[in-house]
């Protein structure tokens, strides 16, 4: 299974950008795929995710209306489009995949917050937000 995470880099405050992430050896039409972000010296957080069924994202209070996070299933991707960055989104970006094998009824925003729920992740990108 590989997560391979592409598009960080340095940006101003108030610039776009946006991050992807491509799946391979996973049937990817089965899994919740969602954005985690460690900045220094604190713990991983949710950003985003997308369910498996492509509906009823879920983002961080601290995104909300800034980002979109998006999947394409043809090509096994998702992406996350940051708009109007602020320093204080400045962090590494992981991706992460959670097989979901229960009814979309089972899957909560909470348990989409708990980074334990998730079974891969990538390595993770870093994006800069200078003020």
């Amino acid at each position: 299974v590989q997560l391979q995470a592409s598009g960080g880099g340095l940006v101003q405050a108030g610039d776009s950008l946006r991050l992807s992430c491509a799946a391979s050896g996973i049937d990817f039409s089965r899994y919740a795929m969602g954005r985690f972000r460690q900045a220094p010296g604190k713990e991983r957080e949710f950003v985003a995710v997308i369910p498996r069924s492509g509906g009823n994202t879920y983002y961080a209070d601290s995104v909300q209306g800034r980002f979109t996070i998006s999947r394409d299933s043809g090509k096994n991707t998702v992406a996350l489009q940051m708009n109007s960055l602020k320093p204080e989104d400045t962090a590494v970006y992981f991706c992460t995949a959670d097989r979901q094998r229960a009814p979309m009824s089972h899957y909560s925003e909470g348990y989409y917050r708990n980074r334990a729920n998730y079974d891969y992740w990538g390595q993770g990108t870093l994006v800069t937000v200078s003020s």
